[in-house]
């Protein structure tokens, strides 16, 4: 999971890029870049460690010249979340220069890599997987190119090739020196990308593709639609659209997990509301809560802030539970689930949230939080509750139990990390020293998300069903997965 954002404007796009990686923050926080061009074709870019506003200095964004431009927020599931050679954008001196950008995560690695090598002969200096996504895009421009000028019909038979070899989840988006932007999306549709317009001052019209829907509304861009699944989108330096379908067989199977956690909840991803979603996710709990526990046995319902908030706020309502906020959140620290490394998520957690004891004390609580992965979050949060005063403690999940790997974009390489892999829920509340445990069922999530939405019939749910929709991923896969890569 990553946050990307691309534009091309009628004057210098490096402010606006930059005021919308701040709004995908969220998204990703090892490291950020920008990179953008001049219309003769000249790059500048600028990466580094660590969040965008102390990222980026003065004299960063003064040497970003050009109308034209992409940015990125990283949240490392391939490679090295420390090493800031693998920050985004990667680039390619040919054919004739690309910078590229990438949400999700590619499963077939291992072969394009030995692909890129013996039969591309190009090289490749990390083991980042938006660096093989980048070269294996330029190998494929450079296969198709024929004539003077490079054309968008050429740019699109080369995203085809690239859909023809690359398995897994891909939102990107590129610049082609002297030529434009290049937005695509995987055949399945795994990761988001919505593409907006405005008019310019100047005349003619400005366009962005970006993750999220709340980067166009901000920066006052009507939203046009989402990229269809297995789409390329191609904006010259006019500001003429090209668009073509360059899947064979596309199917929008979105990432459940971006209504659940990921995404905030002022979006609107293909053409469903987030903040709507969890809404009624709170609904579907609150009925499969009142099934398993008993009413008298909860005084009181709260919120782990900020995403179970909605979620929280419908199983009150419904339950007809006094709503409270008993954790106060401090905002300066990072989103714990997207931190590499246990040991730091679990220092962060205490970092992050206090327990107010007034609104404990003596109390039997009902903790609503999004989901549980590893578990070590809400192992700190039922004994925090427990030390301010709490008389029970009774910890809801607003998703099913996460008991597989998730391989297209979220960082759960490994079965063994996950607290529901191979435990019973109530084995689970006795892991997590809860009194009692309660999860969202698999269908509950899937037609809560879905409810009302015409084009969304299907949605990844490989980590709480273990069905990997792309339906390359083999058990051999997820144990090279488990022995190479650690959360």
């Amino acid at each position: 999971m990553c946050g990307i954002v691309g534009m091309v404007g009628r004057g210098p796009v490096n402010q606006e890029i930059y005021d919308s990686l701040l709004l995908l923050q969220h998204r990703g926080q090892d490291s950020t870049g920008i990179a953008t061009a001049e219309r003769s074709g000249v790059f500048h870019l600028a990466k580094a460690r660590g969040q965008v506003r102390e990222a980026f200095r003065t004299r960063d964004m003064r040497s970003l010249l050009g109308e034209i431009g992409l940015g990125h927020v990283r949240y490392a599931t391939k490679g090295t979340a420390s090493s800031e050679e693998e920050a985004q954008p990667f680039y390619v001196n040919a054919p004739y220069g690309i910078v590229l950008v990438h949400n999700g995560n590619l499963t077939n690695t291992r072969e394009l890599t030995d692909e890129l090598f013996h039969t591309d002969r190009r090289h490749l200096n990390t083991s980042s997987d938006t660096e093989l996504l980048v070269n294996i895009l330029a190998n494929e421009l450079q296969a198709v190119i024929s004539g003077l000028q490079l054309d968008p019909e050429q740019v699109f038979q080369a995203v085809s090739r690239v859909h023809d070899r690359a398995e897994g989840s891909y939102a990107a988006i590129a610049l082609i020196a002297g030529y434009g932007l290049l937005a695509f999306r995987d055949p399945f549709g795994i990761r988001p990308l919505i593409i907006g317009t405005r008019k310019a001052k100047e005349g003619g019209y400005e366009w962005v593709v970006a993750s999220e829907s709340l980067v166009l509304e901000n920066a006052g861009f009507e939203v046009v639609r989402d990229v269809e699944p297995g789409e390329a989108v191609f904006i010259d330096l006019e500001g003429r659209l090209h668009t073509k379908q360059c899947a064979k067989d596309p199917k929008l199977v979105p990432c459940s997990f971006e209504y659940v956690y990921l995404a905030r909840p002022d979006s609107v991803m293909n053409g469903i509301s987030v903040y709507e979603a969890r809404l009624r996710l709170g609904d579907r709990l609150a009925d499969t809560i009142a099934k398993y526990t008993p009413k008298d046995a909860i005084d009181v319902v709260m919120p782990i802030p900020d995403s179970s908030r909605p979620a929280a706020m419908q199983v009150a309502r419904k339950l007809g539970i006094e709503y409270r906020e008993g954790f106060y959140k401090n905002r300066y620290v990072g989103r714990t689930f997207i931190m590499p490394g246990q040991a730091i998520r679990k220092k962060s957690v205490r970092q992050k949230l206090n327990a107010m004891s007034t609104e404990f004390k003596g109390k039997n609580v009902l903790l609503i939080d999004d989901s549980i992965v590893r578990g070590t979050t809400s192992k700190e949060i039922i004994q925090m509750a427990r030390d301010a005063g709490a008389k029970t403690v009774t910890f809801a999940s607003a998703a099913p139990p996460v008991r597989y790997p998730h391989v297209y974009g979220i960082n759960m390489p490994s079965r063994h990390e996950l607290v529901a892999h191979g435990r019973t829920i109530p084995e689970i509340a006795e892991e997590l020293g809860a009194d009692y445990m309660v999860f969202q069922e698999v269908e509950d999530l899937k037609a809560a998300i879905l409810e009302g939405s015409p084009d969304v019939e299907d949605l990844d749910m490989s980590c709480f069903d273990g069905r990997y929709i792309t339906g390359t991923v083999s058990e051999e896969y997820l144990a090279w997965v488990e022995g190479s890569q650690e959360s």
